[in-house]
């Protein structure tokens, strides 16, 4: 199967990454912390603003926005997914599955990624309020306020959210708030 990806220069995306198996891996704080120096390692030699982000045990979502003069956001992530995977101590030398040991791969990382570029600002509005939710939809929290490794709480300080937003008994139907 070919996959198909918009590069846009400069364009602004919503990426999903889902750990090898769903295993948990960012249930370890020090998961966390190395993930953080992977992106720090990345920005530094491939520049981008994050705009939301929420990491979970076995997931995370990010929308990303790229400089004008690139779109290049498969090396980033194969950059940050690399030097994780180099240095997380927690890992196997080598994959248990014959293709991913083909490649040299660890049981870390789903091999691809979903992503989605941002068409518009009611777009990007929907897909940060995806993100902010996410671990309320997957049971770690009652409130996306309560969910430390998110950037919900930057939004409540910059004042785009109350912070009880995300807590009440709406739901979140995958398309549009229900009560």
């Amino acid at each position: 199967m070919e996959y198909r990806r918009t590069y846009i220069p400069g364009g602004t995306y919503f990426f999903t990454l889902v750990t090898y198996k769903r295993r948990p891996i960012f249930s370890n704080p020090e998961a966390i912390d190395l993930l953080r120096k992977s992106f720090r390692y990345t920005m530094d030699r491939m520049p981008f603003n994050i705009i939301a982000s929420a990491i979970l045990p076995d997931h995370m979502h990010f929308i990303w926005s790229l400089p004008q003069e690139s779109s290049d956001f498969s090396t980033r992530w194969r950059m940050i997914k690399s030097h994780f995977s180099r240095n997380w101590h927690g890992r196997k030398s080598t994959s248990e599955v014959v293709s991913r040991q083909y490649k040299g791969e660890v049981d870390i990382w789903q091999r691809r990624f979903w992503e989605h570029l941002i068409r518009d600002e009611q777009d990007l509005s929907k897909h940060i309020e995806y993100i902010h939710y996410n671990p309320v939809k997957h049971g770690l929290v009652k409130s996306p306020a309560d969910w430390q490794f998110s950037s919900f709480n930057k939004y409540v300080k910059d004042g785009y959210y109350p912070s009880d937003w995300g807590s009440s008994d709406d739901i979140w139907d995958g398309e549009k708030w229900m009560e």
